[in-house]
């Protein structure tokens, strides 16, 4: 002893360190252990959703489940969608008496609005080319949509549709955009070539959300006031099957193998509840009804296929369903107030979002 200390190397120094591991090992190890668990996960996928009521863009983490930023656009948004390499998240601002009427580009490796472009009345609807060259936008009021070049970022074209336009999809060799039309009850089937209108597909009443399988042979269209989807075969621009799905159907996302196509229903009475209806795309049958938040509107499938992520409109908040079960896994709160279309991107060196 020195001073009260125990010398370095001797017996009493190598006593008390044996008792001070022990000590650690049997009360500080399983704290370690269980913290380690804890720690945050590396961001797999990032979610984006436009909150019209709080005219911001909420960016949700898979691998949290959580918000993680809040990114203010113009007023009102109520669709997104990403470009194929995940750079930029493109956001419709339909300004309703306010009259926004643009486009928000997000930089997504920053959740900054990096510009904002000018388009018809009322956009609603957006979709970028595989290409990633333009997006579509579709101007509810103007009865037009608008072409984005995504390198300038400038409105290229501007092409006459039917009534009240409010989706838009477009197929995966980029040559057709098929936007629903909600006052027309049609959809019109726009040539990107040429940018003009090349058929024009009777469908259910008030036609909104509109998905095109990966294989680009069927355009699922979501009848809002029939409660059905409509199934246009692409080779021929017919209607080759009609799914009856729920009471106010929405928006619809298809799995990326093409087995599945989800659909909210929006629909909230005594009788009816706020649900996601599983068409199952071979034999276009509702295969399961997955009870979510209340008044789902977006959906959008992960890119590994294994979840989709819904927004429920009067809960602020987002469902996880597992595609696998069809079972809700997870809920996301605090999606800012009235949540719409979603949209998801796998980031670089990612495999899966969760």
């Amino acid at each position: 002893m020195f001073n009260g200390r125990t010398f370095p190397g001797s017996q009493a120094e190598k006593s008390n360190e044996r008792l001070t591991l022990s000590w650690v090992l049997r009360y500080v190890g399983p704290v370690l252990l269980a913290c380690s668990t804890c720690i945050p996960a590396q961001a797999q996928c990032y979610v984006y959703v436009p909150t019209h009521k709080s005219n911001s863009v909420a960016v949700i983490d898979t691998s949290l489940d959580r918000v993680v930023a809040v990114v203010p656009v113009e007023v009102q948004p109520l669709a997104v969608a990403i470009t194929p390499n995940g750079a930029f998240a493109y956001v419709t601002n339909s300004g309703w008496i306010f009259g926004s009427d643009s486009v928000s580009v997000i930089d997504t490796a920053t959740n900054t609005v990096v510009t904002t472009i000018p388009v018809g009345s009322f956009p609603v609807g957006v979709a970028i080319t595989p290409s990633g060259a333009f997006a579509y936008v579709a101007n509810a009021v103007s009865n037009n949509v608008s072409v984005i070049s995504t390198v300038t970022n400038t409105v290229v074209a501007t092409i006459g549709v039917g009534t009240s336009p409010f989706d838009v999809a477009i197929t995966p060799n980029g040559a057709f955009a098929y936007v629903s039309n909600q006052g027309s009850n049609t959809v019109s089937v726009i040539s990107t070539a040429s940018n003009a209108v090349v058929s024009t597909v009777s469908v259910g009443a008030n036609p909104v959300g509109v998905a095109v399988t990966p294989d680009g042979a069927y355009a699922y269209v979501v009848n809002q006031n029939s409660g059905s989807v409509s199934v246009i075969g692409t080779a021929t621009n017919a209607v080759t099957a009609t799914v009856a799905v729920g009471g106010s159907p929405f928006r619809v996302a298809i799995t990326p193998n093409g087995a599945r196509a989800y659909v909210t229903n929006a629909a909230t009475s005594s009788t009816v509840s706020s649900t996601v209806a599983v068409i199952d795309i071979p034999t276009n049958a509702v295969v399961a009804s997955v009870p979510v938040g209340t008044q789902p509107h977006g959906v959008a499938i992960t890119p590994d296929g294994a979840f989709a992520y819904v927004s429920n409109f009067y809960e602020n908040s987002a469902s996880v369903i597992d595609t696998a079960s069809n079972t809700v896994v997870d809920t996301v709160n605090g999606v800012a107030l009235f949540p719409e279309a979603v949209a998801i991107t796998l980031l670089p060196n990612a495999q899966k979002c969760r």
